[in-house]
């Protein structure tokens, strides 16, 4: 049986397909048991190294959950104002109108053109330098702000890229009964273009919650990953408590990803899906002049 893309494998070519599976899985079980060897010889396997993640409450609720917590309020503030503000970017990069169009796109490949941390820490310079945000709370706002920054401009381009992956009929139909610009662009090609950029911003929304991590590495943001420290000086366990600090991360993305998997699928059974999607890696080579096509505001 052969496809149109590629030729059926023989029976030659089954046979290495199998010897190379087994090589691989081979590679990978010695190198696992060469990790194991060694955390075993360095005694991080030793039970007094995890037990206290399951005997002790006081890592919970003195370390974990609060940096759990501020986590979660760093990101669902950055994905609050970003959501939004790169939704507005987005169709501004839409328009028909120069004026409108490319300071919006420069904007739009400034932001997105430089590192997040970056961002970060020009945002706390900002706020020690001409603000009255107190010590405490100086980490939070400079690593919100250096995702929102980043972010929207990345959404942006996610919105862009969505609403120019519906098929050009929506836009003449929209015309046809006689709809504004603007008209079409809030009630018929953003509300389809919905499913399409879905799983690219559930990527870009995961991306956040885990970038929360650069602040508490450079600007003390009392967050999820920065209280492994506190936890090992106490107990001498670094693996036992990066290995928890990730599984709460995926625990944390998966839900994340799970509802948006949830509304993409209820989004999908109605009539405003058009199965279209976007691929995140698309975006990120956008240009600044694109996409002023159809269903410009």
């Amino acid at each position: 049986m052969t496809s149109v893309l590629y030729d059926a494998p023989g029976p030659k070519a089954k046979a290495r397909n199998w010897i190379y599976s087994a090589v691989f899985v081979v590679v990978v079980g010695l190198a696992l048991w060469w990790v194991l060897a060694t955390m075993a010889d360095k005694h991080q396997l030793d039970a007094d190294k995890w037990t206290p993640f399951v005997t002790e409450g006081d890592i919970w609720s003195t370390w974990l959950i609060p940096g759990l917590l501020e986590t979660l309020k760093a990101g669902v503030i950055a994905m609050v104002i970003a959501l939004p503000l790169g939704a507005l970017l987005g169709i501004g990069r839409l328009s028909d109108h120069a004026w409108v169009r490319v300071p919006v796109g420069a904007v739009v490949e400034f932001f997105r053109a430089i590192p997040v941390l970056m961002l970060m820490l020009f945002g706390s310079a900002l706020y020690v330098r001409f603000s009255d945000v107190s010590s405490e709370a100086r980490p939070l706002y400079a690593v919100v702000t250096g995702l929102v920054l980043y972010n929207a401009a990345v959404i942006a381009e996610i919105v862009r890229a969505g609403v120019l992956s519906l098929p050009s009929g929506q836009t003449d139909a929209a015309k046809a009964i006689g709809m504004r610009k603007g008209q079409t662009m809030v009630y018929v090609l953003v509300p389809q273009a919905v499913t399409a950029m879905l799983p690219a911003l559930v990527s870009q929304l995961v991306v956040i919650l885990k970038d929360t991590a650069l602040g508490g590495t450079l600007l003390a943001l009392p967050e999820l990953l920065s209280m492994n420290r506190q936890i090992s000086a106490n107990y001498s366990n670094t693996i036992a408590t990066l290995v928890v600090v990730a599984l709460l991360y995926i625990a944390m993305n998966f839900a994340l990803t799970t509802a948006a998997s949830q509304l993409e699928a209820r989004l999908r059974k109605s009539k405003k899906s058009t199965g279209a999607t976007v691929d995140l890696t698309k975006v990120a080579d956008a240009g600044v002049g694109g996409g002023a096509g159809g269903g410009a505001v």
